[in-house]
């Protein structure tokens, strides 16, 4: 066996199992298994089994190749389809060889095999992610709810990710115990929605995250999302004044239609400080419009009837009011990293580098205030100046360098913008380039 000719007899298997039973429905089907038969929104069915449907679900370039050599397979040359001949030979060739974990990730075939394997097609059921997550429907979701000129705009001001986009997981991040612990009883929330909402607690899943910029809040709620298997809508607050989103209000309105359409998702608003900032301002009837409109829709949203999680993050908590505050039913802080975090970060970030006499406690020990993402810089220079030399191995003492060179450049963007433009150290000081507080 070769892991080529058993992803296709799996994914044949699925496909023919899948085809039979018409209780089964696309939620069943693996994540990847769905992605040749999108179709406007919706799975075909039956699965057409053919060579190019093979090697887009399980990556195995010749598919035909790969299980011709099995007494029980066949190949229709007008058609590309791959068939079994005897099909109780496939079963048990495949029952040999698949552990119980993997064909529970399957909940198609734990469906087939449950009478045969200790598995349980409620459990695989569950751990499989929804189709409404995938990428496809997410784009024909859109595509259905906006016209053309619409959907341009909307996504001038939302970023929608499907779970599968999101590269971040939360082995990535080093986290504080009370962060961990407030995840931990989202996590429990979602999975007890209906026990919560027949015990009359719905008040809940509102989280404000806290805390300097780089320090993970947007990371954090990221990967969240992957593994919850939730899209991701994300929205600035600070682009609902962009003048090419015509009528804010409406728009903002929106983000929180397209946040239940996709439900469950999470709902990530980053620059909360900007709802006080314009509520105690003077500016334009239609932008503190659009902040009311935000404020009441938060107040509508729920975990337990819209299934949609909602995450505020503010690098200013100072800023915000009494009436920001209350919106949210839990808080949680994101602080600079301490020392063990900081070595802990930096072996994380370099688990895929090769580096001699590596000693992340002496790194740590010399980055005192940084925060995670200015520790992926350091790591970044330490990389491109180590490339200079034509080398890919990296030794302690460039690390070392890289962090002293980052600190002199700080320093100086510091004086520069004290002694330049005041409003740079308002506008610029808080994102890294893309904006984003990692």
């Amino acid at each position: 066996m070769t892991d080529s000719d058993f992803a296709v007899v799996e994914f044949v298997l699925t496909a023919l199992t899948y085809n039979e039973d018409d209780e089964l429905d696309p939620d069943d089907l693996p994540p990847a298994y769905r992605t040749p038969f999108w179709s406007e929104g919706a799975i075909e069915r039956p699965l057409a089994v053919t060579v190019d449907t093979v090697a887009k679900a399980t990556g195995v370039s010749h598919p035909w190749e790969a299980v011709s050599g099995l007494m029980f397979t066949d190949y229709d040359d007008f058609t590309g389809e791959i068939q079994f001949t005897d099909r109780s030979m496939a079963d048990d060739w495949y029952l040999d060889r698949v552990r119980d974990d993997d064909l529970e990730e399957n909940p198609v075939l734990t469906a087939a095999y449950e009478g045969d394997r200790d598995v349980s097609y409620t459990r695989a059921r569950e751990n499989n992610r929804p189709a409404r997550a995938d990428r496809a429907f997410i784009d024909a979701l859109l595509e259905e709810y906006f016209d053309d000129d619409e959907e341009d705009e909307m996504l001038d001001l939302v970023d929608v990710r499907a779970p599968e986009e999101i590269e971040m997981t939360l082995d990535d991040i080093v986290l504080t115990g009370e962060q961990e612990g407030e995840i931990q009883k989202i996590v429990k929330a979602i999975e007890h929605r209906e026990y919560l909402a027949n015990i009359g607690l719905r008040e809940i899943g509102k989280l404000l995250f806290v805390g300097p910029p780089g320090t993970g809040k947007t990371s954090v709620a990221r990967a969240l999302a992957s593994k919850l298997g939730l899209p991701s809508v994300e929205v600035k607050l600070s682009m609902i004044t962009s003048q090419y989103l015509g009528e804010t209000a409406k728009n903002v309105e929106k983000t929180f239609e397209v946040a239940k359409r996709l439900s469950p998702c999470i709902l990530f608003i980053d620059e909360f400080d900007f709802v006080a900032k314009t509520r105690a301002s003077d500016e334009h009837a239609a932008i503190k419009r659009a902040v009311n409109t935000l404020l009441k829709s938060i107040d509508e949203v729920s975990l337990i009837r819209d299934e949609v999680l909602l995450i505020g993050a503010t690098n200013h908590p100072d800023q915000l009011d009494a009436a920001a505050w209350r919106r949210f039913d839990e808080i949680v802080n994101f602080p600079k990293p301490d020392a063990p975090m900081r070595a802990d970060i930096l072996e994380i970030v370099t688990r895929d580098m090769e580096i001699v006499d590596f000693e992340p406690e002496e790194l740590a020990e010399l980055t005192e205030g940084l925060t995670g993402s200015d520790l992926r810089l350091v790591l970044r220079e330490a990389v491109l100046e180590a490339l200079t030399e034509e080398r890919t191995t990296l030794t302690q003492q460039d690390l070392v360098d890289a962090v002293a060179d980052f600190e002199e450049r700080d320093t100086l963007k510091n004086l520069d913008m004290i002694e330049g433009d005041h409003d740079a150290l308002v506008a610029g000081g808080s994102f890294d380039n893309d904006g984003h507080d990692h």
